[in-house]
């Protein structure tokens, strides 16, 4: 990576294709479910069937192997990883992020990455709406529904790009004063209790997200009717995994480094008693 800077083309493109495939994967879920795993009552099977009819972007696409799911499905469903990879290997951590990074947290730098071209989208799709609305006076039907659904992926995401960042909020005030054997331990028990709690969560919640919500294909009931129940809550169990994850890579990264140490700026303080009014 030496000599490399970050924000190449790479790191643009790579994330820019793996959401279009990705996009375009979540949208005919519904087709992968048909064909994979069809439901066993036929009313939910002819109920998921006439959602992705309806939603299906290539109306008279055929599918492959007499399924739902179409060529161009496949080819989106196969190319992820390839650009998980292509991504993950393009990227050139910045001077503000993380120094102390390892080989793992490329995954959650690429989604990192990722987010903020989503943040891209979200707000395109905020100042097309307000050009349709306000110049040619006709608003979409889409607009605000793609806007929520783009930004609950992008609330997600970034909590995991957070978590390999460090940046997350942190109460230090007994962990600063005791010795690094202790903090050591504390570190084991936070860990230990990110983990539990996302175990937790997915045990409690699996059927409820899976089943009810993703394998039935629940819809957001608007004029637009984005898939956001089925996608979002499972969003949120598959990123609290990866957050545990993370926070346990973070642990075993940061087990020999010195504990960081904090200088109070008294200028800083000063100024700050000033701008307060305080003596």
């Amino acid at each position: 990576m030496q000599g490399r800077q970050t924000g190449s083309i790479g790191e643009w493109i790579w994330p820019s294709a793996f959401l279009i495939c990705a996009g375009w994967c979540v949208w005919h879920i519904p087709a992968f479910t048909l064909d994979w795993i069809p439901p066993e009552s036929e009313s939910l099977q002819m109920q998921v069937s006439e959602l992705h009819t309806r939603k299906e972007v290539l109306q008279d696409m055929p599918g492959l192997f007499g399924g739902f799911a179409n060529i161009f499905d496949y080819i989106a469903l196969l190319s992820m990883p390839i650009f998980v990879l292509l991504g993950m290997r393009s990227i050139v951590v910045a001077p503000m992020e993380y120094p102390q990074w390892k080989r793992w947290d490329k995954f959650a730098l690429f989604i990192g990455r990722a987010t903020m071209i989503m943040l891209l989208a979200m707000t395109g799709v905020m100042l097309y709406e307000v050009f349709m609305r306000y110049v040619v006076e006709a608003p979409t039907k889409w607009a605000n529904e793609l806007t929520l659904w783009i930004a609950g992926f992008v609330f997600l995401c970034s909590g995991l790009y957070a978590m390999q960042q460090r940046c997350h909020i942190r109460i230090t005030l007994l962990y600063d004063v005791v010795p690094r054997p202790v903090r050591k331990a504390f570190d084991v028990i936070s860990t230990l209790l990110i983990a539990l709690f996302a175990m937790g969560v997915v045990y409690g919640s699996y059927k409820q997200v899976f089943v009810n919500k993703l394998y039935r294909w629940e819809m957001f009931g608007t004029a637009f009717d984005p898939p956001i129940p089925a996608t979002i809550q499972p969003m949120i169990l598959i990123i609290m995994v990866l957050i545990a994850l993370q926070a346990l890579a973070n642990l075993i990264a940061d087990w020999n480094m010195e504990p960081e140490t904090f200088v109070v700026d008294e200028d800083e303080v000063e100024a700050i008693r000033k701008s307060v009014g305080a003596e």
